[in-house]
């Protein structure tokens, strides 16, 4: 079976890999993907399947016909070619966005960046993406297993002549740059792993490779993009590289630095809305937002906005205000329907915060299903959502947060 969440790769993945990569695998493969497909359960799976196949490729063809379902929804048609794991499934960024860095990479330079250095390839998901743009990857695992994943994925999709998959460690081979280049390739990019022991490593120092090598590497290599956890620290930003938050569907999957030679802005915050990349950039600092009173309608940042810094620019562009000056929900006269920057709801009642009072006034205005958010309050918005509903049919979002420095409860309209 494919590796567990924990990052662990049972004894003769790497024998199951090489098996399934087979005529017979591939049958096998094509088997399991029919019967998970029709909604058959485990065990009547693999009983047809030890009948069909054999007990050797049964159980690692479920596996692999489970994670391709999962993968489905992401990597579309790609994914019943894909060989993944747990880990890797769960690491892998969206084909949209590799695609993204990998076009933006390759056009640094006048667009004569031709090779690319994929600095811990895991699946090869950035590999594949790297090579689509044209592109010739070396892509380098210390891992055997990520190696023979990369290789299998590569060739599944038809991409084996611009990649060459080889061992090395990414510590060693940014420590030998030369020239601007790493391995005899013009541009880089680096993933580090960010999890060990199943367990997020918040201080980047404790990343694989560590932190020392991801600023060497945007030091020494012009061309480069690395990938960082959303929280980094801004202070942690190497002067003169750019930083960019990623966000889809208000959550943020990605955070990128961007080296010397791609940079062209001091933060950018990307949003995709319906498959369109809208972004806001800032050349410096911009400070902060002024507050005032809440006033008509309040809006939420996306929050690719709220890490790159940039509210104070989405509330000039508004003409609004932080109800807080630690808070990052902004307010103003009017609404913000054609924004990719903010969500906003009217505000129909502003108090402060007491539950006992707060559901008097929602059932009074036959609220029914509430929606409860929060900033700045240490309450539990499904605790309190779950004691404010009542039997109206009305809906409203309760915002729990601070105005001036006051517990408040702002209640708005859908």
């Amino acid at each position: 079976m494919p590796a567990d969440a924990s990052g662990t790769h049972p004894e003769g993945m790497l024998e199951q890999l090489a098996l399934l990569r087979t005529a017979d695998g591939t049958a096998a493969l094509e088997l399991a993907g029919s019967l998970h497909a029709d909604g058959v359960d485990v065990l009547a799976g693999l009983d047809r399947l030890r009948a069909s196949v054999g007990a050797e490729l049964a159980g690692p063809a479920w596996g692999f016909a489970r994670l391709r379902a999962r993968a489905r929804p992401v990597f579309g048609a790609d994914a019943d070619r894909l060989f993944l794991t747990d880990d890797t499934l769960e690491q892998a960024g969206r084909p949209e966005l590799a695609a993204r860095r990998a076009a933006r990479l390759l056009a640094a330079g006048d667009g004569e960046v031709d090779s690319v250095a994929d600095l811990g390839c895991a699946a090869g998901t950035d590999t594949i993406a790297l090579a689509r743009a044209g592109a010739s990857v070396l892509a380098v695992d210390v891992d055997p297993l990520a190696r023979e994943l990369t290789a299998a994925n590569v060739e599944a999709l038809g991409l084996s002549d611009r990649v060459w998959v080889v061992a090395g460690d990414a510590v060693d081979l940014v420590a030998a740059v030369r020239g601007g280049e790493v391995a005899n390739c013009a541009a880089a990019v680096l993933d580090p792993a960010r999890r060990a022991g199943g367990r997020r490593q918040l201080d980047p120092d404790r990343w694989s490779p560590p932190w020392t090598t991801v600023t060497e590497l945007l030091d020494r290599v012009p061309v480069t993009a690395v990938k960082v956890a959303p929280g980094l620290d801004h202070d942690r930003v190497p002067e003169g590289v750019e930083a960019e938050w990623v966000s889809v569907k208000g959550s943020i999957v990605e955070a990128l630095l961007w080296g010397r030679a791609v940079s062209t802005v001091w933060r950018r915050a990307t949003v995709v809305r319906d498959g369109v990349a809208h972004e806001l950039t800032a050349d410096a600092d911009p400070g902060f937002a002024p507050s005032g009173p809440v006033r008509g309608w309040l809006h939420e940042p996306d929050p690719a906005v709220i890490r790159s810094g940039l509210v104070s620019l989405v509330a000039a562009d508004l003409g609004a205000t932080l109800v807080d000056p630690t808070i990052a929900y902004l307010t103003s006269d009017a609404a913000a329907p054609d924004s990719p920057w903010v969500s906003s709801y009217r505000v129909d009642e502003v108090l402060p915060f007491n539950l006992k009072k707060l559901k008097a006034l929602l059932r009074a205005r036959g609220v029914g299903r509430v929606t409860v958010k929060k900033r700045g309050s240490a309450i539990e918005p499904e605790e309190i959502a779950r004691q404010l509903r009542g039997p109206g049919n009305a809906s409203a979002v309760v915002v729990v947060t601070r105005v001036a420095g006051r517990p408040t409860a702002l209640v708005c309209g859908v």
